[in-house]
């Protein structure tokens, strides 16, 4: 008997209709204020180029100064001169290149590691890392206000994820309680939070693992080449160097490329190579790229000074914004959010006016941070000068009072 009627088969729904009901970037876009994809035609210096003037950048992290620097952009036309423009391959098959298991000595011996893998994105490398460390049965531990990249990781592992307040050690010490000690637990934390600015209690969270058992990777991103007597980050600035079992960073901040890369116990990277899906079906960092961190790594070991540079320009930034009337929230890092709150219509409007007058933010609004808290991100370099940040303080404060943000 042939049905000709049911619930499976009238009019087919189409995989689209989403993307043409979609209208929230329209909406911001015909109201002027559209933030994204901003087009910038020089590189990323404390100056830039946006459609023919010059902007201050506060939206950028190239911390140390680096992506622009001589030495870095030779060691990548040498690369290229000798390796060609790509690698045509993954690591996993014919992508190795010898500069590759350089670069992979060298972060280990600069992190204080044994070894060290390298990825094409620092987003593959959380994917990649947490989803084949996490199986069934295990349990992840993410602070609230993780990386996304973390958050997806950890969503691509078949264990079981458990989330605690932000930076909130007694939360995580609760949640860990509950928890069955048969099952084998991962902490995964950013050592700064990319969007607030402020640092990870290493101290109370170590201790919190060692009580359950928990091994501990720390994301950091933006604390390579900022935290730390040398730079090593996160846990050096707290002298836990020896407590945390996984380094993350990335090559896009401070490292003055693209890419990212896991350090820690040789065993354990050995194991990451084999399984990590995000290395082994993706394309191998390209040479360019490679011999840019070997460069900015030995520049950030020689010249401690900027960092030292980096910190001034941080410490007179918080100041100042503050001696405005600025929100800052919990800042301890170059990065530096000026609290909007609830009204993501008003961060827009404060970054396009802000652009107007000179000076490029970056507007957050939820899900990247919570609903209350919308903000605009600013962060430093170590080359900046205080002409530059001066110009940014006289357009904060003109915007700030004319949308009543301060008095």
């Amino acid at each position: 008997m042939t049905h000709t009627s049911g619930p499976h088969l009238g009019k087919p729904v189409d995989i689209f209709q989403k993307c043409f009901d979609f209208e929230d970037a329209n909406m911001v876009r015909q109201a002027g204020m559209y933030p994204y994809f901003r087009v910038i035609s020089s590189a990323q210096d404390p100056l830039v180029v946006m459609q023919g003037r010059e902007v201050v950048m506060l939206g950028s992290n190239n911390y140390l100064g680096l992506t622009n620097h001589p030495e870095v952009k030779e060691a990548a036309r040498a690369a290229v001169s000798k390796y060609g423009s790509g690698c045509a391959g993954s690591r996993f098959l014919n992508g190795t290149l010898d500069i590759h298991v350089e670069l992979e000595e060298k972060l280990a011996r600069f992190v204080n590691q044994p070894a060290a893998l390298t990825f094409s994105t620092g987003f593959q490398v959380n994917l990649g890392v947490i989803s084949c460390l996490v199986e069934r049965g295990d349990v992840v531990y993410l602070d609230k206000l993780d990386h996304a990249c973390i958050i997806d990781g950890a969503r691509l592992g078949f264990g079981t994820v458990v989330k605690y307040e932000h930076n909130d050690m007694a939360d995580l010490e609760r949640r860990m309680a509950l928890r069955d000690r048969r099952r084998a637990s991962l902490i995964v934390v950013d050592g700064v939070f990319s969007m607030e600015g402020d640092i990870v209690n290493l101290p109370a969270l170590v201790e919190t693992a060692a009580r359950h058992g928990a091994r501990v990777m720390v994301d950091d991103a933006h604390g390579i080449g900022v935290l730390g007597e040398h730079g090593r980050g996160t846990a050096e600035h707290f002298g836990l160097e020896d407590k945390v079992d996984l380094v993350m960073g990335t090559f896009s901040k401070s490292l003055a490329s693209v890419g990212g890369f896991i350090a820690g116990e040789a065993r354990v990277i050995d194991f990451i190579k084999h399984r990590a899906r995000s290395l082994i079906f993706s394309a191998a960092p390209p040479p360019a790229s490679v011999a840019s961190v070997l460069k900015a790594v030995e520049i950030i070991e020689r010249e401690p000074e900027r960092r030292h540079r980096l910190w001034e320009n941080t410490r007179y930034m918080a100041g100042e914004l503050k001696n405005l009337g600025f929100d800052t929230g919990e800042s301890q890092s170059p990065v530096i959010p000026v609290i909007v709150g609830g009204d993501w219509n008003l961060a827009f409007l404060m970054a396009y006016r802000l652009q107007e007058e000179g000076v490029f933010v970056n507007p957050v609004v939820a899900p990247a941070v919570p609903p209350d808290q919308a903000l605009l991100r600013t962060s430093y370099m170590a080359t900046h000068t205080r002409e530059h940040l001066d110009r940014a303080l006289a357009a904060f404060a003109k915007v700030g009072r004319e949308v009543g943000l301060i008095s």
